[in-house]
């Protein structure tokens, strides 16, 4: 009496189905690293749109405070402000690496004195929002 594996059919049928199984990772393994490559890129692509996204906030605001347009420089104000705070507080999972953290956390103290000036109408918030966007734009370059 044969054995299960001397019996010719379930052999052909047991090495048939490991070339298939070969086959399968061999095809899996590069669509894998493809995955993940692009996976990386996304990730990286989404941390620069989310600073390009504050960077813009802020600069609108600047706009808006010169052209005399002060409650709109003040919505962007605020918001800037609070994703800024928002990404901070994120820690780890931040678009804000650490030493952005680091050099940005101080300008949140700015907050309620801008904030009160461009709801004042104030001009010299104009200024004050300038030197917020420079400050902000060093501190994410990592000047």
């Amino acid at each position: 009496m044969k054995t299960f594996w001397q019996n010719p059919q379930v052999r052909k049928v047991v090495i048939a189905a490991a070339v298939l199984i070969v086959v399968f990772l061999l095809g899996l393994i590069p669509m894998w690293m493809t995955a993940r490559d692009r996976g990386a890129r996304l990730v990286e692509t989404q941390r620069e749109l989310k600073l390009a996204q504050l960077q813009n906030l802020i600069a609108s605001g600047v706009i808006d405070a010169r052209r005399g347009e002060y409650e709109p420089a003040r919505q962007s104000a605020s918001d800037f402000f609070t994703t800024v705070r928002a990404e901070i507080e994120r820690e780890n999972d931040s678009a804000l690496t650490q030493p952005q953290r680091a050099g940005i956390t101080p300008l949140l103290t700015e907050r309620d004195e801008i904030i009160t000036l461009l709801a004042r109408g104030d001009p010299a918030s104009a200024e004050r929002l300038s030197s917020l966007y420079i400050a902000y734009s060093n501190a994410v370059k990592g000047l």
